[in-house]
Parts: structure tokens; C-alpha cells; sequence
């Protein structure tokens, strides 16, 4: 069973810095496509970043610069630093998995992953 674990969250000033983490189990990591995902309340779920098995990288325009996502396949852990934080990053932010072919082209759309954390909250204060 595949089952992302997210760690690492918490509440930060504006221009502070985060790094999560997101261990994940499973024969398949470094084989797999992984992304970051965020919702804050009363929005839609969005995709921030995203790691090919390939290390091919993307991320959202409002992230570009800011947050890094990177991947130890070793240690089969996702992390995503996170540095000038705003306040509008404040929001529950998830990993996700999922063979490579499923997310072909869309990898930063969090609803064609197959396999999603329960989320570790960012809170950012202006």
C-alpha cells in the first residue's frame, strides 16, 4: 500500500521559510511522479509543484521562484522548501504520488494522482 506522509508544517511570519516533507511507502518511489497540492478554506484544491521520476520540475506561476521541490529517491522522501512566505501560501498542503503515465501532461492537477497524504498546514502571518 502506498501511503504518503506529510510532515513539517506550521506558522511562520510573512518572509519566513518552511521545508515540508513527505515520506512515502512502497517499492515504487523513485519510479513515480510526486506533487504538492494546497487548499485553503473555502478555495479549490491547487497544484504548486511537481517531480517527474525523469527530475523534470513544475510549478505554479504564484510559487515560481519561491517554493523549491526536490526529491531524496534513497531516503524515498519529497520535500518542498518554501521561502518568502506570503500570507495567501496559508493553507493545508498535500502530497501526492502516482505512476508517471497517469499524470502525463497534467502534472500539476492534485486530482490525477492516485495517492494523497493528510495534509500538514502552512500558516503564514503578515
Amino acid at each position: 500500500q502506498v501511503q504518503p506522509v506529510e510532515s513539517g508544517g506550521g506558522s511562520v511570519q510573512a518572509g519566513g521559510s518552511l521545508r515540508l516533507s513527505c515520506a512515502v511507502s512502497g517499492p515504487t518511489f523513485s519510479s513515480s511522479c510526486m506533487g504538492w497540492s494546497r487548499q485553503a478554506p473555502g478555495k479549490e484544491r491547487e497544484g504548486v509543484a511537481a517531480s517527474a521520476s525523469n527530475g523534470r520540475t513544475n510549478y505554479a506561476d504564484a510559487v515560481q521562484g519561491r517554493f523549491t521541490i526536490s526529491r531524496d529517491n534513497a531516503k524515498n522522501t519529497l520535500y518542498l522548501q518554501m521561502n518568502s512566505l506570503k500570507p495567501e501560501d496559508t493553507a493545508m498542503y498535500y502530497c501526492a504520488t502516482s505512476p508517471c503515465w497517469t499524470v502525463a501532461g497534467r502534472e500539476l492537477d492534485p486530482y490525477k494522482y492516485h495517492y494523497r497524504g493528510q495534509g500538514t498546514q502552512v500558516t503564514v502571518s503578515s
